[in-house]
């Protein structure tokens, strides 16, 4: 089954930043499992959080830039047309957006201002710790 997954932004960067976390066995199974969906709004988040002085710390620009290729080269990228106003932090109303038009299956995140909205649009947040 090749199941549509939309992860946010703060279980990606937990991926990058432990090989061993839940959130990066999560991210791995979803990407062995089904296709990554991505939209300019959503990558560009990405970018942007794994560029903040507070993540350089923790990771090289070497690695940075490989984890964001492979985010890039594994996702499928959806040009998002739905403007949505229904999550109590609009800057997450991106992911409900990209899961809809991306027709996903699931939305990975561990952000309570998405899990609260369980199930939306039929597509199933999965709790991530």
């Amino acid at each position: 089954m090749n199941r549509r997954w939309v992860i946010d932004t703060n279980v990606l960067i937990s991926a990058a930043l432990s090989k061993h976390s839940v959130k990066r066995q999560a991210f791995n199974k979803a990407k062995s499992n089904g296709l990554l969906l991505q939209s300019a709004s959503t990558f560009d988040e990405l970018v942007s959080t794994l560029s903040r002085r507070k993540i350089q710390k923790y990771l090289t620009e070497g690695i940075r830039n490989e984890f964001l290729s492979l985010i890039f080269e594994i996702s499928l990228f959806i040009k998002t047309s739905t403007v949505l106003k229904v999550c109590r932090d609009p800057k997450d109303n991106k992911f409900l957006e990209l899961a809809i038009d991306g027709y996903a299956d699931g939305i990975i995140s561990g952000d309570q201002d998405l899990l609260i909205l369980h199930p939306f649009e039929g597509i199933i947040p999965s709790r991530m710790k």
